[in-house]
């Protein structure tokens, strides 16, 4: 998945227009002929110099317009056709596992600029005086009666002033808030009061990998054991023998650990050291019943700004999306929920709340044009951010802590990752040179066989391998579902029961 953003150039304006020549006297409006080709309008007489009301107009100074910001795109990373869930036993290595991001279009940058020319803009002409009137004409009774109305005019003026200045003088209408700031009582379900109760439960978190090498991201309180749920790409250089902390809005900082961390999810679980005994998880809602529309409401740390807040709606369900930690030889898939709310590097591993203030998701992604800000280089938001479903994170957390290791659901085949809109292809042959059905696994019971094309799983549509993948892995092992696939251009169903896969490796 790709976008491009290009400034659009606007064209220069044109020269100042010509002046018309031999004109019998000054247009009306300056610059302008009259309508319809005829004669320009006859000019009021001068007002003498010094009297009251006399003025110029100066024209409107030239205009400038024009916006350019070079873009980059981020899509996922390519790679050639493999496995999709990972086959074999539970107690066996997988050498398809985990599986190889999706093949399609790598980092596409596309940068335009734009610029605008000057408008015009001119100062106003001083009108060719008229032909003098005959003396006792109707033209010196217009020019008389025109001079004694400006001097009233600006009798008139200069009076309002006078009057207003000593208004001033009085008393002020000035009114002032009795409340403002902290003292103003804010309702639950408003954003301000749902922050106010969130942002207490959020960390910000740093991983340091043993050679240095790190960055900053978001996490949540997820029990009162001090178990704090983020993103695996938050954490993963920390994994081993590096250095985790987790700071606190009010500013305490704790030292951290992985409990356990799930790649293929992109969902991981570190724990405080000495956690504090009135730590507040947050609530968790249900993502299956959060529908496009509803309000949402993003807290994290983008670009190292923590414990910022940006709010937007639900865009889309359960879109399909293969993210990579950027070495190419892992990916991480999921059936995500869509949003619009501001969501930056730094977001990722934070709640994503509804208007109660529940979390309904992990924002984890995003798509983006932007080569991004503040010297970083990094990628910046475009308002598609993409979070794990709640219901989903939360499996995989508890497993984590229970074990240490996350447990996927799957259905023992191979599939192609190539991106497609027909489906997902069973493979002719696995990884490594494997079987592309695991015999006996959940999809030989159900009569799959390769060369097959996966078109539906219940009752969501497939369009192609990491479709299929994200979709699998909403499930749990042991859930029954229902396959629909097409086999020599005839259309088939079958039940399935999802096996089970532990480990990333």
């Amino acid at each position: 998945m790709s976008t491009e953003n290009e400034g659009t150039a606007v064209p220069p304006a044109p020269s100042a227009p010509p002046t018309p020549v031999d004109a019998p006297a000054a247009p009306a409006y300056q610059g302008h002929p009259a309508p319809d080709g005829g004669n320009p309008t006859t000019p009021l007489p001068p007002v003498p110099p010094g009297a009251p009301g006399a003025h110029g107009d100066q024209g409107a100074p030239g205009m400038h317009s024009g916006q350019g910001d070079p873009g980059s795109a981020h899509g996922a990373q390519g790679g050639p056709t493999a496995s999709g869930p990972a086959s074999g036993s539970p107690s066996a290595p997988d050498p398809s596992w985990p599986p190889p991001p999706p093949p399609g279009s790598g980092a596409h940058a596309d940068g335009g600029s734009g610029q605008g020319g000057g408008g015009w803009g001119s100062s106003y002409q001083q009108p060719a005086p008229a032909p003098a009137p005959k003396k006792g004409g109707r033209g010196g009774l217009l020019a008389a009666v025109l001079v004694a109305a400006l001097v009233a005019g600006g009798l008139g003026g200069g009076l309002g002033y006078t009057l207003a200045r000593n208004n001033d003088d009085t008393s002020s209408t000035t009114v002032s808030a009795s409340t403002s700031g902290g003292n103003v009582k804010r309702d639950p379900g408003t954003v301000a009061a749902v922050a106010a109760k969130a942002l207490p439960s959020t960390v910000t978190i740093e991983a340091e990998s043993s050679s240095g090498e790190g960055g900053t991201g978001t996490g949540f309180v997820f029990d009162k054991q001090g178990h704090i749920v983020t993103n695996n790409h938050v954490v993963a250089d920390a994994v081993d023998g590096g250095k985790l902390s987790a700071t606190f809005p009010d500013g305490k900082k704790y030292a951290a650990e992985v409990v356990g961390n799930a790649q293929g999810y992109d969902v991981a679980v570190i724990k405080l050291k000495n956690a504090p005994s009135d730590l507040k998880p947050l609530t968790l809602g249900n993502s299956d019943e959060v529908a496009v529309g509803d309000s949402t409401i993003a807290i994290g740390a983008p670009f190292g700004l923590s414990n910022t807040v940006t709010t937007g709606i639900i865009s889309a369900k359960n879109r399909p999306v293969a993210s990579s930690d950027g070495t190419g030889s892992q990916a991480s898939y999921m059936s995500a929920l869509q949003t619009d709310a501001s969501i930056n590097p730094g977001n990722s591993g934070g709640p994503l709340l509804d208007a109660q203030g529940n979390v309904i998701g992990i924002n984890s992604a995003i798509q983006s044009t932007s080569n991004g800000g503040f010297g970083t280089g990094q990628a910046g938001s475009i308002g598609l951010g993409f979070a794990i479903p709640i219901n989903q994170a939360k499996y995989v957390a508890q497993e984590l802590i229970k074990t240490g290791k996350p447990v996927y659901a799957k259905i023992g085949a191979s599939v192609s990752l190539e991106e497609t809109s027909g489906g997902a292809k069973i493979t002719e042959q696995g990884a490594g040179g494997s079987e592309p059905v695991d015999p006996g696994g959940p999809a030989d019971k159900a009569g799959l066989q390769p060369g097959d094309v996966i078109t539906k799983l219940d009752d969501r549509v497939i369009d192609s391998g990491p479709t299929l993948i994200g979709e699998i892995w909403t499930h749990k092992p042991g859930d029954e579902v229902t396959i629909t696939y097409e086999r020599d251009g005839k259309e088939r169903t079958t039940e399935l029961t999802l096996g089970a896969r532990v480990g990333d490796n």
